[in-house]
């Protein structure tokens, strides 16, 4: 289902396929989705910033339409960064934007952190880094953020909990993470194409997997990148909803500084976790004034 006025292409980038939505001109803008979205969710902003940048939209691995690679290791933040280098070789790109949410986040600021020359300007939204996420949890955010534990159980249980009723965790999900807690706030071709891959045991099991990677391996790079005192060099935009997550964790903007050598916030009122869907205009401005 590609966004209004972008083309779709599949492009080999090393170790995956991925399915990649492109429209505009200019400086390369690389849109991340997050969990449990595709790139349909930046459908509500993508066609505004075409008409600055040369915006480009992949589903990553186990998501959207792209390639579905078994096992933990496959998602880590790591590797998926590694796709994006893959990418941006592949359209041949030196350097480009790129800017993130919740997954998609994660593998930005991976990327930004593994590969500093590659980026421009990095833009996050709606996450703090994971390993400091993890430290973060009392009881108030494990409930709310119950799928981080859920999700990374072993196989097969999450996935066969979820298969009794995909798309309708689908829905919970979205739903329950918003400042409404509606689904009134998605358009309808990317509620479908979420609840497709809730109906997908193959992409849920990838999406199983991307969180399982996360309560390991990537809270051990975390962990090694901290003590290595590793710093994100490009100009940073961190974007949070009041109601969404990283607001639980009390500073998030002060946990970021630990990590970013130039850093700006921007934090949006009346929006949960789905801030380019819940807020597109209030993201519009501080994504353009950061990258233009």
């Amino acid at each position: 289902m590609p966004i209004e006025g972008f083309a779709q292409s599949y492009v080999d980038v090393g170790a995956v396929r991925l399915s990649v939505h492109r429209a505009g001109s200019g400086a390369p803008l690389i849109l991340l989705h997050g969990f449990p979205q595709n790139h349909q969710c930046w459908e509500k902003i993508a066609p505004a910033l075409a008409e600055r940048f040369d915006v480009i939209i992949p589903d990553l691995r186990g998501y959207g339409q792209s390639d579905v690679p078994d096992g933990v290791a496959a998602y880590a933040k790591r590797e998926m960064a590694r796709d994006i280098v893959g990418l941006m070789d592949a359209l041949g790109l030196e350097r480009a934007h790129v800017l993130g949410h919740d997954r998609g986040a994660r593998v930005s600021y991976r990327l930004a952190l593994d590969a500093p020359e590659r980026v421009d300007r990095l833009g996050i939204i709606e996450i703090v880094p994971t390993g400091d996420f993890w430290a973060a949890w009392d009881a108030e955010l494990a409930m709310a953020a119950y799928h981080w534990t859920f999700l990374a159980q072993p196989a097969p249980l999450p996935e066969r909990m979820i298969a009794a009723d995909g798309p309708g965790y689908i829905d919970w999900t979205l739903a329950s993470w918003t400042h409404g807690r509606s689904l009134d706030v998605f358009g309808a071709e990317a509620l479908e194409s979420y609840r497709a891959q809730g109906a997908d045991p193959v992409r849920v099991a990838a999406m199983c997997n991307d969180y399982r990677a996360g309560a390991t391996v990537d809270r051990r790079i975390d962990a090694e990148s901290r003590t290595a005192g590793a710093k994100i060099a490009a100009p940073m935009l961190f974007v949070w909803g009041a109601g969404g997550f990283p607001a639980k964790t009390g500073d998030p903007l002060g946990v970021w500084r630990d990590w970013a050598e130039d850093l700006r916030g921007v934090e949006l009122e009346g929006s949960g976790h789905f801030a380019m869907e819940e807020v597109p205009e209030a993201v519009l401005a501080a994504v353009l004034d950061h990258f233009c």
